[in-house]
């Protein structure tokens, strides 16, 4: 056994193996470079280290992309006969109920984790974004602020437990004090692109944007470049300029670093399809651009994954003018299809079906439909995952649905 210098025991590893973990984890915490890249050659040549493979599926599972269940078991198989340590058989039990739909107790399980394991950063930051996901905002703020009495300023990662609790604090509304932990974070780290994204939303929530823009520009050299958070950052850019009616910066932003790249990644995805979704609420006529997102989504997107996913593939459907997949997606909110499961299934038809009708129904000119299906759940949204800056989209949606029932009908394909 060897311990880490934050008083972690890792099974299966020297001095050189936590060298290389931590430079990977140091990779996740800034959300910079490729920390798959640095991992995979250290498990090629030392595939008795747990923490290792298990830091492997963390990376997949949270990426909430499709073949990231697959993935994790396969890494839970390579661990299943090594002798773990306590924390390490922790996180196994989380990946493995993460991975089979169970976010609700993969986030307990980690909550236990690290409450005996206070300075194991790398539940932390795998329980901050299973809150997340599920939309607890409670957890953003009381999972890091819970542990930082047990951590020191000179602690590697420390950082990235103030970018944590920034975000957290953000979430539940106390901007001052995500302004507070978010510029301290970047003090230590300034590439800690969750950090800085946790300001980013403060500005939005304020309604702040000629700051914020101000706040993008001058720290652009620290994530826009080899950044996982890149395009989510120039999403913000975008909204500063939207809020701002500079509508052409906007179209500018999207065209180039937002979808310029023609990223598959999920995560991008959501961006590009949550940027023109507002762009044509406001009366934009995005046809091609919705075209291209959504050829893009088909290559990704599995319908009853997650509901904060299918609602913004289900925009490139609608944007695109896909009926055919866009009723798919529908009935796969509805409980008509039988891989749905887990905690997904229940908010899936909750909120999934009708957040998804009122969407299509806006898509179709049924203002009065849209607006119908959307205002019941409006305040009970916050369980589907995201931000609060992206869920957003959904009262955007309504108060245009409410507006064009009294006054005109909604943009049609």
């Amino acid at each position: 056994m060897t311990s880490d210098s934050l008083g972690n025991r890792f099974s299966g590893a020297d001095d050189t193996t936590l060298q290389r973990y931590g430079e990977a984890l140091e990779q996740f915490h800034c959300f910079r470079g490729d920390p798959l890249l640095t991992l995979e050659p250290l498990l090629a040549e030392r595939p008795g280290f747990a923490m290792g493979h298990l830091l492997h599926a963390w990376l997949h599972l949270l990426s909430t992309e499709p073949e990231a269940p697959a993935v994790a078991r396969d890494d839970l198989a390579r661990v299943g006969g090594l002798p773990l340590e306590p924390r390490e058989r922790g996180h196994a039990e989380a990946i493995e109920a993460f991975a089979a739909g169970h976010w609700r107790q993969a986030g307990r399980i980690l909550d236990e984790l690290t409450t005996e394991h206070p300075r194991d950063a790398l539940a932390l930051q795998a329980g901050h974004l299973v809150d997340l996901y599920r939309g607890d905002a409670a957890g953003l703020r009381s999972r890091p602020e819970r542990a930082l009495p047990h951590w020191q300023p000179g602690d590697p990662g420390y950082h990235a437990l103030l970018g944590m609790l920034a975000f957290g604090c953000e979430e539940n509304g106390d901007y001052r004090l995500t302004e507070t932990h978010g510029r301290q974070a970047l003090e230590l780290e300034p590439r800690n692109a969750w950090a800085h994204h946790a300001v980013a939303h403060v500005f939005a929530m304020e309604n702040r944007p000629g700051e914020g823009i101000t706040w993008m520009r001058q720290r652009q050299p620290y994530w826009a470049d080899d950044n996982a958070l890149a395009i989510h950052n120039w999403w913000h850019l975008a909204l500063f300029h939207l809020e701002l009616d500079e509508i052409d910066a906007a179209l500018d932003l999207f065209d180039g670093p937002i979808h310029g790249q023609r990223s598959a990644v999920t995560v991008d995805l959501v961006d590009a399809s949550s940027l023109l979704w507002r762009l044509q609420l406001r009366g934009v006529d995005a046809g091609e651009r919705w075209r291209s997102v959504a050829d893009l989504w088909r290559q990704v997107a599995v319908p009853g994954l997650y509901v904060f996913n299918d609602l913004h593939a289900a925009m490139a459907w609608i944007g695109s003018g896909d009926r055919e997949r866009s009723a798919r997606w529908i009935a796969a909110q509805s409980g008509q299809d039988p891989a749905v499961c887990g905690d997904g299934a229940a908010i899936a038809a909750e909120l999934g079906a009708p957040l998804l009708r009122g969407f299509d129904a806006w898509g179709r000119g049924d203002a009065a439909e849209a607006a119908g299906a959307l205002g019941p759940v409006l305040h009970r949204a916050r369980a589907i995952g995201g931000s609060h800056a992206q869920r957003q989209v959904i009262a955007l949606t309504l108060e245009a649905a409410q507006q064009a029932a009294r006054t005109a009908p909604a943009f049609q394909h």
